[in-house]
């Protein structure tokens, strides 16, 4: 068998969604998602994984250069976005890539692919953060803001400890549709979610206390019931604050003074700013 009918026939067992033919038909094989190279059943696994967040797999050979020891495929791969991957919740739509195999003597294939292009052709947008430092963790966060404007009267807090990749997923999931839920909640004013490490954190504003107890939607119920039900999340905190002061200034693109911002209030220049959410 030439390393270029191997190529082929590795690249149609993977469009197939046969892990085993995926395994079978090389001795090992390697991409940016393992740890080196993998065979037998650690890459069925390996394969298996791929192909359930990746659904109906579809490559499209572009170039084949085939030497006496290597041959090289590039490839444009489409396919369905399902679970996720990299810390992105399932798409639920299709993206392309473009890659290469490269196939040796011996039947070794080592796979290359931008997992950068991957999170783009998704929609996200790359960002490089430390994991932490001396003194902090790091992470990422989101904001949402509802078409309602008005001084928070109640915050809502909580923190969710997730004990895993996969849990930390579902997690995700669900907050959408959460969130989703929110924007229509009576007095929603607004939300910021950070995640940080193993930990998921959702800051909430009502415009009075009993707009906090007016969030009950379904996709709140579910949530809670995977918690207390379910096993999801290894702790959770659930809290409500009430605002002691809030003070809130703009400053004047004009002169630069800075303004309470308050119904009417006007800079030294007559300049009176609007109302914005800074939630």
């Amino acid at each position: 068998m030439t390393l270029a009918k191997l190529a082929h026939d590795h690249l149609k067992a993977w469009e197939a969604g046969d892990a085993t033919g995926v395994a079978h038909t090389v001795r090992s094989y390697t991409d940016p998602d393992t740890a080196g190279p993998l065979s037998g059943a650690e890459l069925e696994e390996h394969a298996g994984a791929v192909m359930e967040r990746l659904r109906g797999l579809r490559f499209e050979v572009e170039h084949v250069v085939e030497g006496p020891e290597a041959a090289v495929v590039s490839w444009t791969l489409r396919a369905d976005h399902r679970t996720a991957y990299l810390g992105i919740p399932a798409a639920g739509r299709s993206f392309e890539v473009t890659g290469t195999d490269l196939v040796t003597g011996g039947a070794h294939v080592r796979r290359c692919f931008d997992r950068l292009a991957v999170a783009e052709a998704l929609g996200y947008g790359p960002r490089f953060v430390p994991a932490a430092d001396e003194v902090r963790e790091y992470g990422v966060s989101a904001r949402m803001t509802a078409a309602k404007v008005a001084p928070p009267g109640a915050l809502a807090l909580t923190c969710l400890q997730v004990g895993d990749r996969a849990e930390a997923a579902e997690v995700d999931l669900l907050s959408v549709e959460v969130v989703k839920s929110m924007r229509a909640s009576t007095g929603f004013l607004g939300l910021a979610t950070f995640d940080i490490g193993d930990r998921k954190f959702t800051l909430s504003a009502f415009d009075r206390p009993e707009s906090v107890r007016a969030v009950n939607a379904r996709p709140h119920q579910r949530a809670m019931r995977r918690f207390f039900r379910g096993g999801l999340c290894t702790r959770a905190l659930i809290s409500h604050w009430l605002p002691a002061a809030i003070r809130e200034y703009a400053r004047c693109p004009g002169c630069a003074g800075v303004v309470t911002v308050e119904d009417g209030t006007a800079c030294n220049c007559g300049w009176v700013p609007d109302r914005a959410s800074l939630l």
